[in-house]
């Protein structure tokens, strides 16, 4: 039995909670695994035809603002041509439904796996079709060099005598003779949403750091400007200490997954997505965003200072003019 599993996750501005989804952790994990996984929500579900196949596309939710669109299609031979082209088409469904619901084409996260069950003996066997796999696991048409072939191929992990999970930045092939991996695949929609939060954060920083470097050289105190600066600054301070909640909450979920299984799989998918580069990344610009934000308190006090000066010195000369208006006139 071969499967193929797409999904997109995108960042939405409009999200019905829907109906809470029971975790299914693997048989080895702790009992806190499921409190330590994001939840999922049903918002529903939507049929529609690829390629001449009846799809059925479920559509869930993660607090507080994600958006999931996930198809599973039974399929002949996961290391075809034929699968590959399905897998792009099945991308694309679940991205227009995603954006009818209101998810993000630009802050999403498109994710497909092979799935191949059924078989008898060591998975490696199928190694023999390592040109295909890579190509899948890279979503590249063009045929690969050997040595990168290799490369992606590295990246996987063994739990039982006869399963291995290979993985890459779009996508990952599974291996498991009994074909039940929902579990596998929560685990990897959870590092997707990981990266998709990651680059939320990262763009809102960005957004804020501009906002506020324009204040940063000015020199005009006029109220205008205050006031515009002190908007500036309450965004800065809610989107800073938003940041750090959502940041520090993602980071401490993820690790109390445990020493399990379920952790060595997210931590080799984490490593593939550098989630701990991102992490450092948003943590700098953090650091960054509070740099700026004492430079322009401090410039915009150092420009009160120098209006007062200003304001002292036309009003000796002001009250210069008026004793000599009065000695004229006596």
């Amino acid at each position: 039995m071969h499967k193929l599993i797409s999904f997109v996750i995108s960042e939405s501005a409009r999200l019905k909670k829907g109906e809470e989804l029971e975790q299914k952790p693997f048989q080895s994990a702790p009992q806190y695994y499921s409190r330590s996984i994001p939840k999922q929500f049903a918002l529903g579900e939507e049929k529609t035809k690829v390629q001449d196949l009846d799809v059925k596309f479920l559509i869930r939710s993660y607090e507080p603002d994600s958006i999931m669109v996930e198809a599973t299609v039974e399929i002949d031979d996961a290391f075809s041509d034929k699968a590959f082209k399905l897998r792009e088409s099945l991308i694309d469904a679940c991205q227009k439904i995603s954006q009818k619901r209101g998810g993000s084409l630009e802050l999403s996260e498109e994710y497909s796996i092979a799935l191949v069950a059924g078989y008898d003996g060591d998975p490696e066997k199928f190694l023999t079709k390592k040109e295909a796999i890579a190509a899948f696991l890279k979503s590249e048409k063009a045929p690969l060099d050997e040595r990168e072939i290799e490369y992606t191929l590295s990246t996987q992990i063994k739990y039982g005598e006869n399963d291995l999970v290979i993985v890459d930045w779009d996508g990952a092939f599974v291996f498991d003779t009994t074909g039940e991996i929902d579990d596998i695949v929560d685990l990897f929609q959870v590092a997707n949403l990981q990266l998709l939060r990651y680059r939320v954060l990262d763009s809102e920083l960005d957004d804020r750091m501009r906002k506020v470097l324009k204040f940063a050289n000015t020199t005009d105190t006029r109220m205008v400007m205050r006031k515009e600066l002190a908007k500036a600054f309450r965004e800065i301070i809610r989107t800073r200490s938003q940041a750090i909640a959502d940041f520090e909450t993602l980071y401490r979920d993820i690790k109390l997954i445990g020493d399990w299984y379920s952790a060595r799989l997210y931590d080799l998918v984490s490593k593939k997505f550098k989630l701990d580069e991102w992490r450092k990344g948003i943590q700098s610009k953090l650091e960054s965003l509070e740099d700026v934000y004492n430079i322009v308190a401090e410039n915009f006090s150092i420009s009160r200072h120098q209006l007062m000066e200003i304001i002292q010195i036309i009003l000796f000369f002001v009250l210069q003019a008026g004793w000599f208006a009065l000695l004229i006139l006596e």
